[in-house]
């Protein structure tokens, strides 16, 4: 006797959704037989559970449905097994030539961003000492302006102390002599 599946022991087996096998259901994948009132019950055979664990491991090496239902096709088919392995030989070339495309892709990219990266860090450390540069300018120019404001402030209280000394003067010689 050979063994039956249900759709949750498959779904806990594999550690996906019902969901997931009804999809591979719909797209053609597996065609589990059906029992009960109306055909609701799903009943996966031995077949159906190797059909989708392989669906799996194509989904995992990246082949699309598609590829993956040509694969289970040549798996599957009666005729001499040299045809399809050279037709399996030509679905993993294929699939080889997109994945090398995408990694000079993915190569080129990560290259790009490490430039940017760099010249962005580049122009933080310069704004950073530039900003730094630029703070202590306007802190000397603070101080500078402040040594010249305070000598000008002293200038002039000199001054004012020696005009009032003056006038303090004249106004008590005024007024000795009765004026």
């Amino acid at each position: 006797m050979s063994a039956h599946y249900t759709i949750t022991e498959l779904a806990r087996e594999f550690d996906i959704t019902p969901r997931a096998i009804r999809f591979y259901e719909d797209q053609g994948l597996l065609a589990p037989s059906r029992e009960g009132a109306g055909g609701q019950r799903r009943v996966y055979s031995g077949h159906d559970r190797t059909r989708l664990k392989l669906t799996l491991r194509g989904k995992r090496l990246g082949f699309t449905l598609t590829e993956i239902r040509r694969l289970l096709d040549l798996y599957e088919s009666p005729t001499d097994t040299v045809p399809q392995l050279r037709a399996f030989l030509a679905l993993i070339a294929e699939h080889r030539a997109v994945l090398d495309r995408q990694l000079e892709d993915l190569t080129a990219t990560l290259e790009d961003l490490s430039q940017y990266e760099a010249q962005c860090k580049m122009l933080l450390d310069g704004s950073a000492s530039s900003d730094a540069a630029e703070t202590a300018k306007a802190a000397d120019a603070a101080d500078t302006a402040g040594a010249a404001d305070a000598a000008d402030a002293a200038d002039a209280h000199a001054a004012n102390a020696a005009g009032a000394d003056a006038s303090d003067g004249a106004d008590a010689a005024n007024a000795a002599r009765g004026g």
